[in-house]
This record gives C-alpha cells, structure tokens and sequence, in this order.
C-alpha cells in the first residue's frame, strides 16, 4: 500500500533483471495481490489492483541473495497484462488518485494502538520509527497490509478511497476477527 514497506529477496533470474533495470532506470514496479488457490495444485492468479513501488534500499545477504526494500507509492488498477518470455508478468495500469488525509477521530484510538504495537516486531528492514499515528490514509494503508486476511478481503479494503469509510471497514474486521479467536 502507498507509505509502506516491503523487504524482498531477490533470487529469480527475471526478477534479477527487472530490480537491475528498476535501479539503473531509477523506474519503479507494480506488486499485485495474488487470489488464494483454492484447490492444491491450482495456478494463483493475479488480482486486478496493486501498489507501484520504488526500491529504496538494497543489499545481499548472508546467502549472497539479493534484498531489496521497497516503498509503496500510489495504488494501480491493471488494465491488460502479458507474460514476458523471461516469464516476467507485464501490464498496462491506471494510477488511483491518492487518497485525502483527515485526522483520525478518538474513536478509531484502540486500533491505532494496535497498529502502534504490531509495528514494534517488524525489525530493522522495515523501520517505521517516524511514523505519524495521526495520518489517516497512512495508519488504515499499514492495517490493510499487516491484518491476517485474505487477499479479496485485503483487496475489497484496499479499493476504499476514503480513509474514514476504511478505517470503519478495518474496525468492523477487527472486532470479528477478534469474536473468532479462541
């Protein structure tokens, strides 16, 4: 989602390539969300919206395997999509207007501490220490990325424009998810 991060490692050929050409380009990338298979065996498929993403950080790792770290940008619906021959997925997209901030109402304070706390275990890839808890768009995009939820759940979140009308929606899940548990 836009204002998050995510920590890859890279050891496909055709993603080698793509990061190569991303880094020397300065371009950035689209991620997708992935259906669930529904029957073992099943190829996923790929959900119509994603996040285009900049690579701000990378290095390699113990392994010699490549890590990048990324930024999400701005929202995307894909319009068509085509497979490389490298085996690379490739699409045509239309950028969403970005959501408008609105200060987060005492209501919603449960879920922000949530986040607050949830935050604290990602490790050092992933730093949110300058994060502003008071930003609207920015605490309802890191919900939807770090709830355990399906993806055409996650998807069905990430398509809500107004960050008010999300953070209901995430209040909602929250407190059935929480009726679920044992």
């Amino acid at each position: 989602m836009p204002g998050g991060r995510l920590a890859l490692r890279i050891f496909e050929r055709r993603y080698l390539d793509m990061v190569r050409d991303c880094l020397k380009k300065q371009s950035s990338f689209g991620i997708c969300l992935i259906a669930d298979c529904k029957e073992a065996g099943t190829p996923a498929s790929v959900l119509p919206y994603g996040t285009l993403v900049e690579i701000i950080d990378w290095d390699s790792d113990e392994n010699e395997l490549l890590i990048i770290v990324t930024q999400g940008v701005q929202l995307f619906r894909t319009i068509n999509t085509m497979l490389n021959p490298n085996g690379l997925l490739m699409g045509e997209v239309e950028l969403l207007p970005p959501a408008q901030n609105v200060t987060i109402p005492a209501q919603y304070s449960d879920i922000v501490e949530l986040l607050r706390q949830a935050l604290l275990n990602l490790g050092p890839l992933v730093d949110y220490t300058a994060a502003d808890f008071k930003e609207s768009v920015w605490v309802s995009n890191r919900l939807v990325e770090a709830l355990p939820m399906s993806p055409e759940a996650r998807l069905a979140l990430m398509i809500i424009d107004d960050p008010l009308e999300q953070l209901d929606a995430l209040q909602t899940f929250i407190n059935n998810w929480q009726i679920q548990l044992p």
